[in-house]
This record gives C-alpha cells, structure tokens and sequence, in this order.
C-alpha cells in the first residue's frame, strides 16, 4: 500500500514506507536503546540489529579494518615496494585518470615522499590513450624505471604488463578479475576470481591503504617505522564514496575516519579545492560524492588527465590553488558539455523505453569524458542499469552504471568474451565498455538480456521510499546531528528521506536557474524551510508557487543550513504530494 496513499506524486512517483516488520523493529529499537524514533527508523531499514546499534553508530577501524595479508599477493606486493624503497629505486605509479585512481596515486606518492622517495606519475589520457595500462606507456616506463606499481586498473592487462620488460610490475585493483592474471611480481585485488568476495567492496584506494597498512607492519617487524596512514583517511574516504563503493562495513569507518582527517584542512589540495568550491563547512559523505569528487574527475573527463592525482598530491598551497582553479574551470566546461550529451541521450533513451531491464543510449560524437555521468542519470532517472556511449568512426566508447543487486561489470565482461565487445570491464556498479559500431544493437540487446536474469528492471523509479513522518516542529539541528551518526550515507546505505505531512506553502519562490526556495508550516507556528534545486525543470516548482492554498505532503531529507554563523534545519525537497 502506498505511503499516506500517494499512488502518483507531483513527480509521478509512488511512495513506499517501512515496512510493518521495520516499523516493530525500530519501536522495539527506541524502547532498548532510548533513541530518537527518527533514528531508529532509519538503523531498522538498514537492517542494523538492536543487539548492534552501539558498534554501528561508531564504527571503528581498530574492529572493521581487515588483516591485509587475506587479500593474496598482498605480502609480496608490500614486499617488493619496501624493497624498492630501501635500495632507491625508480618507481612509477600508473593510475587510472578517476577519482579512485588520483586518490591511490596520491597516497602512494604522499607515502613515498614522507620516506625521502620520490614517484613518476603516469596517468594515461581518457581519448588517446584510454583505459589502463598500454604497451607503448608500460615500454617506455620500464626503460626509465625499476618498479611500476598500477593502481585501479592492471588487472586485465595482460599484454601491456608484459610489455614492461626489466622493470617489476605491482597491480593494485578492485576491478573485475579474469580467468587469467598478468605475469607480473603481485595482483592485489579483492575481485580476483580466487578470492572469496568478502572485501569485494572496495575501492582501489582502499586496497592501497591497506598495502601501505602491510608495509608498516614490515617495517615495525625490521625495527623500522613508516609514515602515519590515519592521516592519509581523507584521501581513502574521498575514493569510496566518488567510486560508489557501498557503504558497508570497513568503508563506513574509512569514511567516518577520513571525513574527521578532511575536516582538519591538512591537505593542500583538498583544502584548495574546497575553497574554490565554496565548501564553507565540514565535508560530508554529498560533499565528497557530488562537490569534490566531480571537480578532482574533471581533468580525466575533458582535459589534463593528471591534474586530479597531482592536486591531491601536491605540497604546496600554491600549486594547489592553481590546480585548483584548473579543475574548476573544467568542470563548468565538462557541464556544459555533459548538459548537451544528457538531453540527447533522454531524448534517444525515451524513444527506445526506459521500462526494459537496460536503458542505453549511443550518440555521434558524444565526449568520452561524460558518458559515465549520462549514464549516472539515466540510472537515477530510471532505476534501471543504464549504458551511454559515444561513436566515432566504426567504434563506440561507452561507460554504464548499474542499481543494487545487479553486477554489470561481470555481464560486461562476459559480452566481452563471447566477442560482442572488443574490450569491457569494470565492477559491479560501473563498467567500461568498447564496440564496434555495426554489433551495437546486439550487444546491448544481449546486455539487456544478461541483467535480466539478475533482475534488472523488476524496481522502478516510481518508487520513493520514505522512513516517516516528520512535523515541521521536529526537524531541528540537533535530530539532524543524531541521524548523521547511522551515517555515512551513499552506496548501499542510503541517507533519511521523511515526509513532512499536511503542510501549507508559506513562501515560494524561483531562485537561480530553476531552483525552488521555500518555507512550509503546519498551522500551529512552526516552520521549516526547503530547497529543492531544479524544481522548475520538472512539476514541482510550478506547483509549489502556484499553490493556490492548497496544502501539500512534502517528501525530502534533512540538512543543516549554514548561513551567517546560524545553523538551522532545512529540507532538500525531492518530492510532493497534495495532501
């Protein structure tokens, strides 16, 4: 049955609320624990038995953080690396140009630095070059190095690897293993198909970490030490959540860990990036999904592919700065391009059905650099897996991005080896992908075929899920600080959606370009006041200022709003109902 009845919202949407089970859970939760009913909504929907609710709500690394050497290679690789140090060695770091792979760059050389080492970054372009490791970089690298240490990405690279000759080759991965692995001194990567999936979840970064993790415990074995890693989180943290690494079980306390690290403003090139953001408050997990993680992308998208890593790594402020400002003007530039890229790909994807198990586009031309953001959209616009790619001449470079419960990187790596695709790969919730024009039709058609059987296309985007009311009265400062404390939010976790029930439209008005200001009361002289960016391309700004009187159920998550040195509670509206 549909949440307070609401069939069809302002958006077309159908509300869900917790369930009668989830509902017993958090009542029996509060009456155990004697916290907020709002916050025991939210720890039953994400399934967090009572017995658990105190670890959950302060995770820590010292119980989540797994021993590094049940990943295998992992004491070899470590290994290796502490021997290139000690004899001074020429190491190169190869990087993937993402977030995930500027960060594991940066971590590397931030180590390597703080041991008196310096490190060649290579970042391959995203249009000349493409993905990982190739022949002709690998070559040219072996001749000036002893050590290539790849990170987020190498592990089906099979011929560039070998192409390294007289160099030693580390691969540092989360990506999704093949049957065969690359002839090489160490593959760490919680994806291969030996390992036994149970830290599938993370990030490249993450398994760098946990290398250099394994490289202190060395050096304390040989009476040695080496640099803090606690202060290298932030960076660890940023990688999980830009490359949408679930929220779950060690990452939550990486994330938790690193966004205390970020908040301290150590880092030259974060506390940079944040300025010219105008990030005026400590990150959170959306700061770093959708506020830095976009602009540290940008260089890899649209421009220089290394200016991410190099930033991140970076000591001085004002090299920093510079990047900074570099990364920014990109982006605009990369939404300029992306906005275009996204209204042809709807158009196309619209005509085609957006109710099929995959929603896919493919368009003449479109940047290489924004057809995984496209792709991101049609997922959240769809609820479906969604593929975007670009054509030019008899080939088309592509990038999807899948939902929960659905494993795209492995479907897209079995086209791959069934010869639909010439190349593709990836992880469960975001793949590459390269094909020829003239077997486009049919391999998405198979693609679609693959999600299927693992569900694809059962939900639906028409479903907003919500996990209770909440009277305008009750959303304050300080029930927004307690819910943050079942965060961080992302992947696998989402945040707190409430529905602020029966209220009337006090104030509406367009602000920007096409975002929605506005205030909300209940009639007994309380008010809470709402954003809702990008109203006015769809129903829902209409509908508020045009209200009329009417009186609304409004749906959204909470948020602190920072504004001349107050802090109140605001609603990010995302949805509306006449009540």
């Amino acid at each position: 049955m549909a949440y307070l009845g609401v069939e069809g919202s302002l958006t077309g949407r159908r509300w869900v609320g917790p369930g009668v089970e989830a509902e017993r859970q958090a009542e029996a939760m509060g009456q155990a624990t004697g916290l907020a009913a709002p916050l025991c909504a939210v720890l039953a929907r994400l399934g967090v038995p009572v017995a658990e609710v105190s670890a959950y709500l302060a995770p820590t690394l010292r119980d989540l953080l797994p021993d590094p050497r049940s990943l295998k290679d992992m004491e070899v690789a470590a290994e290796r690396f502490l021997t290139a140090v000690r004899r001074r060695e020429r190491i190169a770091v190869f990087a993937d140009y993402d977030v995930d792979g500027g960060t594991s760059a940066a971590l590397l050389i931030d180590w390597l630095r703080q041991m008196g080492r310096p490190a060649t970054l290579y970042v391959p372009d995203r249009i000349d070059e493409g993905y990982g490791p190739n022949v002709p970089a690998m070559a040219a690298l072996a001749r000036e190095h002893d050590l290539i240490v790849c990170v987020d990405c190498g592990t089906l690279s099979l011929e560039p690897i070998a192409a390294a000759r007289g160099a030693d080759v580390v691969v540092l991965d989360h990506h999704l293993g093949g049957e065969v692995l690359p002839d090489c001194v160490a593959v760490v990567n919680p994806n291969r198909q030996d390992e036994d999936g149970s830290l599938a979840h993370l990030c490249a970064a993450a398994v760098v970490f946990l290398m250099l993790v394994e490289a202190g415990r060395q050096l304390r074995v040989a009476g040695a030490s080496g640099p803090d890693l606690l202060g290298m989180l932030d960076l660890v943290a940023l990688a999980t959540v830009a490359d949408v690494a679930p929220l779950k079980g060690v990452n939550r306390a990486l994330v938790q860990q690193g966004l205390k690290v970020m908040a301290r403003r150590d880092r030259p090139g974060l506390v940079a990036l944040s300025d010219v953001a105008r990030l005026e408050q400590a990150p959170s997990s959306y700061h770093l999904g959708f506020v830095l993680g976009p602009r540290v992308n940008a260089g890899g998208r649209i421009g220089q592919a290394d200016l991410g890593a190099r930033l991140l790594s970076c000591e001085s402020e004002h090299e920093a700065q510079a990047l900074a400002e570099r990364l920014e003007a990109l982006n605009a530039e990369r939404r300029e391009v992306e906005a275009a890229v996204r209204a042809a790909a709807l158009a196309q994807a619209e005509e085609r059905g957006l109710d099929a198990p995959l929603v896919w586009a493919a368009g003449e031309g479109w940047h290489p650099g924004v057809v995984g953001i496209v792709a991101s959209r049609l997922k959240e616009l769809t609820g479906r897996p969604a593929v975007v790619i670009g054509l030019e001449g008899d080939e088309g470079k592509g990038s999807g991005r899948s939902v929960a419960g659905v494993d795209l990187g492995a479907s897209v790596q079995r086209l791959a080896s069934e010869g639909l695709l010439i190349k593709g790969g990836g992880h469960r919730m975001a793949a590459g992908l390269t094909v020829a024009r003239g077997r486009l039709d049919e391999a998405m058609g198979r693609l679609s075929a693959l999600l299927e059987r693992q569900g694809a296309g059962q939900g639906g985007a028409a479903d907003l899920r919500v996990d209770g009311l909440l009277m305008p009265g009750a959303a304050t400062v300080a029930l927004i600080e307690d819910l943050e404390r079942a965060g961080p939010f992302g992947q696998g976790a989402p945040g707190p959606r409430f529905v602020v029930p029966d209220v009337g439209i006090s104030f509406a008005k367009q602000v920007g370009s096409g975002h929605l200001k506005l205030s909300c009361t209940d009639g007994l002289g309380a008010r809470l006041d709402g954003i809702c960016f990008g109203a006015f391309d769809g129903p829902l700004g209409v509908a508020l200022t045009e209200h009329g009187g009417r009186r609304f159920h409004l749906a959204g998550r909470l948020e602190i709003n920072q504004w001349n040195g107050r802090r109140t509670a605001q609603l990010r509206l995302e949805d509306a109902s006449p009540a």
